[in-house]
């Protein structure tokens, strides 16, 4: 029997992950900002709440376009790749199999060895192994774009309700501070929850996240104070 060797490993949330993180982060960066932005410019809170639900609406719906149109292209070129390489292992599968024995050569195995592994691969699953060691693409990072929009744009709104709840529980005249600080505690939590789940310190990411929203959120209030109009 095989020893169980079990292992824990962090890349097959890569294509989600990026995403999620992505979506959420914008969501809550972007309409923060632009709850700030509006709200330094000296407008009532129903216009506030009213320019941060449109922008929940319409930044999700671009997030997760975004995310689609951008992955599928990603998608398009690995599908592209394979339909080339299934092509030249039919028409010419003895120079695929010196060049899969040659990347094997490249890793350190002698060249007898590398055309016995080579051999070995392409009787079990020419494509597959071409994909994996010639393109680089694997079933666990493969590129998924609805399962990236979806969570860009799941993640978009949820974030984005964050500084929605800080504009109705803000006191009059305070929403503008209340809306920066419940962000910038928003942001370290994800920043630091986004570290974890990939395997980084959390502390570097929560930082570098407030750092990125924090200027954010300055420009935005700085425009709104210049124009002090209504919207």
């Amino acid at each position: 029997m095989r020893p169980r060797h079990p292992e824990t490993h962090r890349a097959h949330r890569a294509g989600w992950l990026r995403a999620a993180v992505l979506g959420a982060n914008d969501g809550i960066v972007s309409i923060s900002g632009l709850v700030v932005g509006v709200a330094a410019s000296g407008v009532g809170p129903s216009a506030v709440l009213a320019s941060g639900i449109a922008g929940i609406v319409a930044g999700a719906m671009s997030m997760a376009a975004g995310e689609y149109v951008s992955v599928q292209s990603q998608a398009d070129v690995e599908t592209a790749d394979l339909a080339k390489e299934r092509r030249e292992l039919a028409e010419q599968p003895e120079s695929e199999l010196k060049e899969l024995a040659h990347i094997w050569e490249r890793r350190g195995l002698d060249a007898t060895l590398a055309r016995e592994v080579a051999m070995q691969l392409t009787a079990h699953d020419a494509l597959g192994s071409h994909a994996r060691d010639e393109l680089g693409i694997t079933e666990t990072l493969r590129a998924r774009p609805l399962q990236a929009a979806l969570a860009s744009g799941a993640a978009f709104s949820v974030g984005s309700v964050l500084p929605i709840v800080a504009v109705l529980l803000a006191p009059a005249g305070r929403v503008e501070p209340v809306t920066i600080a419940v962000t910038l505690v928003a942001l370290s939590l994800s920043g630091a929850l986004a570290a974890w789940a990939g395997g980084a310190p959390m502390l570097r990411g929560a930082v570098r996240v407030v750092a990125w929203g924090a200027a954010a959120m300055a420009a935005a209030s700085l425009i709104g104070r210049l124009a002090g109009v209504a919207v």
